[in-house]
């Protein structure tokens, strides 16, 4: 009798849905068209998708916060987690308006891949970790500990949106 010796396997990742952000980008020009405050401000929202940003653009503070409350409703019913969202400080953009740039973090940082490697070989010692890229390679030999890994990442704040993929 053969045994095959298995090593199950999943990936931990951090991504952001961007057809999901687009949808709310729309929704929120939409209102913003509509609502009473937003009156001849010319409040602005830009999606750029290839730079994983949007961009934010209003006739004074007020307006800025209430546009940057409104994207962040929006992503939030969208399922889209605010943990993805590095918002950038205001800034001028020429005469009297304002400009706020929201970045989407997608991946998994090399610190934050090491923090969380390093947390994983403290709590689960009978598992490997190792970064591939911008996610996390777990694997082990009994699924059981592989879920019991997700239990605790999942339980753990490391200040990300942390998915699982590629449970093997």
């Amino acid at each position: 009798m053969i045994t095959i010796a298995t090593e199950y396997s999943f990936d931990v990742l951090s991504r952001v849905d961007m057809a999901e952000v687009q949808n709310a980008v729309q929704q929120g020009l939409k209102e913003v068209a509509t609502r009473y405050d937003f009156k001849g401000g010319d409040a602005t929202i830009v999606l750029n998708p290839k730079e994983g940003e949007i961009q934010l653009e209003a006739a004074d503070d007020q307006q800025m916060r209430s546009l940057l409350e409104l994207v962040q409703q929006r992503l939030a019913r969208r399922k889209v987690s605010l943990r993805a969202l590095d918002v950038q400080p205001q800034e001028r953009a020429g005469g009297d308006r304002v400009r706020r740039i929201i970045r989407l973090r997608q991946g998994i940082p090399a610190e934050k891949a090491r923090e969380i490697i390093r947390f994983l070989r403290e709590r689960h010692p009978k598992v490997k970790a190792q970064q591939q890229d911008d996610q996390i390679r777990v694997s082990g030999p009994k699924k059981d500990e592989l879920q019991s890994v997700m239990a605790t990442l999942r339980a753990e704040d490391f200040g990300l949106d942390l998915d699982f993929a590629n449970y093997r």
